[in-house]
């Protein structure tokens, strides 16, 4: 099985307070979706249930994309 790695990582300029550094560190990794990949790969989700929950995903938009105003 093949991993997929994501490297996130920020260098701290020059005079930089490291608080933030570690802000600018933390908005990467929120925006790389490093932390959400992780989390579903912690858990095993079935095939049938992974499909399931795509229909249901595919509904909601369903009913907000149509929604008139």
């Amino acid at each position: 099985m093949a991993s997929h790695q994501v490297g996130v990582g920020v260098k701290v300029r020059d005079k930089e307070n490291i608080d933030r550094a570690l802000r600018r560190f933390k908005r990467a990794v929120n925006r790389s979706r490093v932390l959400r990949m992780y989390r579903q790969n912690m858990s095993f989700t079935k095939p049938s249930e992974e499909r399931r929950l795509a229909k249901e995903k595919a509904a909601r938009n369903a009913r907000k994309h149509n929604r008139r105003y």
